[in-house]
């Protein structure tokens, strides 16, 4: 971090704060994607990224892409929704969940929509419904912590669903991967989308997609992208390589980011820390009078993020400045929510003692 440069605590859902490690790591030095060493790398960060969770081993295969966790989403949506035979339901209550339909629609294939308003769950009978009823679909699209909200979704229950009807499950775990529990199997999980900059607690620039290897062996890819072919990146990666230019220094630094998380603890510690701290601003924000957006069942809200109402004694974008003055940055609400909500997720490099200063800040900046 340069000198210059006051710490700033990032508590928006990614990129997150930095560790010293990880900060480190992106000066290790200059490596050509078309060297040896490139493909060592690429090859353990994809071995790192197959081992974060105990269901994936053995069956599901990492594939890396430079761009963003949106990038890897569009990747998974247009390669293995076929354009020819492929139906997909998409799940939405959130931003994400919309995005996903855009993706389809961009891509000219054929798709419905399950939709809730974004602060309810997800619309569970109405799924079931659709799936028993008809027979051409074939994958169902959902977002596992629609961060619009912070709202955890209700996946095993929607994985339960869709194994039962023998249709794939296409997830966005983009701001979930590494922080909550995904279950491969019982989900009949084809594939998740993941990304460096988020629970990984890595730098933005490369993200990923887990698909189920049977899948790629057996058909074709779906893709109209050149650059989002997971079946080219897939058939490259099997030796390091990599179809196009890999943002290297990111990489390094994502390898790194995952051997921090394997010593702590490995993503079961990492839940366990998010709900922590999440637990300890929920508590000091309920005691200056302010709400959860989401309503009091907690059991709805991700350890990652928490969305709160603003108090009609400040404005968002008050407060927002207030606490970036104090080294923290928070997130507003979007859409219809905008200035009514402010999110704070706590990812990354934090430590108790920034959770305190968080709230002392919190206090005097809402303390009647």
């Amino acid at each position: 971090m340069s000198p210059d440069l006051p710490r700033m605590r990032l508590l928006n859902p990614g990129p997150v704060t930095l560790t010293p490690r990880v900060r480190a790591a992106l000066g290790r030095g200059d490596l050509c994607h078309r060297e040896p060493e490139f493909a060592a790398l690429q090859l353990g960060v994809r071995r790192r990224v197959e081992q974060v969770y105990e269901g994936a081993l053995g069956e599901y295969v990492a594939i890396l892409l430079t761009g963003s966790g949106t990038a890897a989403v569009e990747a998974m949506v247009s390669s293995l929704v076929p354009a020819e035979g492929g139906h997909a339901l998409v799940v939405a209550n959130g931003v994400y969940g919309d995005r996903m339909a855009r993706m389809l629609a961009a891509g000219k294939r054929r798709f419905d929509v399950v939709a809730s308003d974004w602060l309810a769950g997800i619309d569970l009978a109405a799924v079931e419904a659709r799936l028993t009823s008809d027979a051409s679909i074939t994958h169902v699209l959902a977002v596992h912590h629609e961060t619009t909200t912070g709202r955890l979704n209700a996946i095993p229950a929607l994985g339960a669903l869709c194994k039962r009807h023998g249709r794939a499950l296409l997830l966005d775990g983009v701001s979930s991967f590494g922080g909550e529990d995904i279950r491969f199997s019982d989900w009949s999980l084809e594939a998740v989308a993941g990304t460096a900059n988020k629970c990984l607690h890595g730098v933005p620039g490369i993200s990923f997609v887990l698909v189920k290897e049977s899948v790629l062996s057996a058909r074709p890819s779906g893709a109209t992208s050149v650059y989002l072919d997971l079946w080219r990146h897939w058939k490259e990666q099997a030796s390091g390589w990599s179809p196009f230019t890999q943002s290297v220094q990111v990489l390094f630094a994502l390898d790194e980011a995952m051997a921090e998380m394997e010593e702590a603890g490995g993503w079961r510690a990492r839940q366990r820390a998010y709900a922590e701290r999440a637990a300890t601003v929920r508590h000091a924000l309920e005691e200056l009078g302010v709400e959860l957006f989401l309503g009091k069942d907690a059991a709805c809200s991700s350890s990652i993020l928490t969305s709160f109402k603003v108090p009609p004694t400040v404005r968002y974008q008050d407060l927002h400045d207030a606490l970036k003055a104090r080294g923290f940055v928070i997130y507003a609400g979007q859409g219809p929510h905008e200035g009514h909500m402010f999110r704070i997720a706590v990812m990354g490099d934090l430590t108790s003692l920034d959770i305190e200063e968080l709230i002392a800040g919190l206090r005097a900046i809402l303390s009647p």
